[in-house]
């Protein structure tokens, strides 16, 4: 569905997609599906990311050998590091092939400052960032020469047309794929940013995948399934959901069901897997 509507990238076990929740042999597989699948299509992001360096070269390593086109890279998190480990971190996996780095202080609790982006911009295998501070930190690397995408859906239109982003690695994407690439590509519409703003508060509501996988399960697209910890959205936020569809148009969404609002007895959470 997303690559009939256009999209250029695949980010293949990232947060939005439990990678988190996922086992090294798992996303090692599910990136190997990927390739086998849709790799002469889309370009396919794996996400490599580990606060254990031998962990995150295990798995960039293993993700390039099955086709991976690139591999994203968190910074190490809880345990955190040094601004000098950092670097050494990332220098670790930069050698091994294309890197896109990902900051997102809020799930870290530790920032990659420029000081360190600039440094590991000068390596060859250094694709760019995916940034999550705002705005004012995509001018900076954009103004520098360096590739940024935002990950923030409610400032990606200022972000690509006011900023310097090259586009927007999208939470709201998977559910109104040609819409994003509206966005993305089409220059300025302020319109249809407004009109979509509305879903990007939606899908924020609760820590990510939570919103997304409701949203996703509500349009037939995937099975009501929940690994813990996540659970789905409560009754009220779910016909919130089903409202937005109606107010952008269900033909703007992906699958081809009718939305529905789900009961709790319709959704399976899984503790073990």
């Amino acid at each position: 569905m997303q690559i009939e509507n256009g999209v250029e990238g695949i980010l293949v076990a990232g947060t939005t997609g439990e990678g988190q929740l996922m086992s090294l042999h798992d996303k090692v597989m599910l990136i190997a599906h990927t390739v086998n699948s849709f790799g002469e299509k889309v370009k396919v992001i794996g996400n490599a990311g580990s606060n254990s360096t031998s962990q995150a070269i295990i798995l960039t390593e293993q993700g390039f050998a099955v086709g991976m086109d690139a591999a994203l890279h968190i910074n190490p998190y809880y345990g955190k590091t040094s601004m000098e480990g950092l670097i050494a971190h990332y220098n670790s996996v930069l050698s091994i092939g294309p890197i896109i780095i990902y900051n997102i202080p809020s799930r870290t609790a530790q920032d990659i400052p420029p000081s360190v982006v600039e440094i590991l911009a000068q390596n060859p295998n250094f694709v760019g960032i995916k940034e999550c501070v705002g705005n004012e930190r995509v001018k900076k690397y954009s103004s520098e020469g360096i590739f940024v995408w935002t990950a923030n859906d409610e400032e990606s239109h200022d972000a690509r047309w006011e900023y310097g982003a090259i586009g927007d690695m999208s939470v709201a994407s998977n559910l109104v794929p040609s819409l994003m690439l509206k966005l993305m590509n089409d220059g300025k519409n302020p319109s249809l940013n407004s009109k979509l703003m509305p879903l990007f508060d939606w899908l924020c509501l609760e820590p990510g995948p939570i919103a997304l996988n409701t949203a996703l399960a509500q349009l037939g697209v995937i099975k009501p399934v929940f690994r813990l910890p996540h659970v789905p959205l409560n009754m009220e936020r779910r016909v919130e959901f089903v409202k937005l569809v109606k107010q952008i148009g269900r033909e703007q969404f992906v699958g081809v069901n009718d939305v529905e609002v789900l009961d709790d007895h319709d959704f399976i959470i899984v503790g073990r897997y």
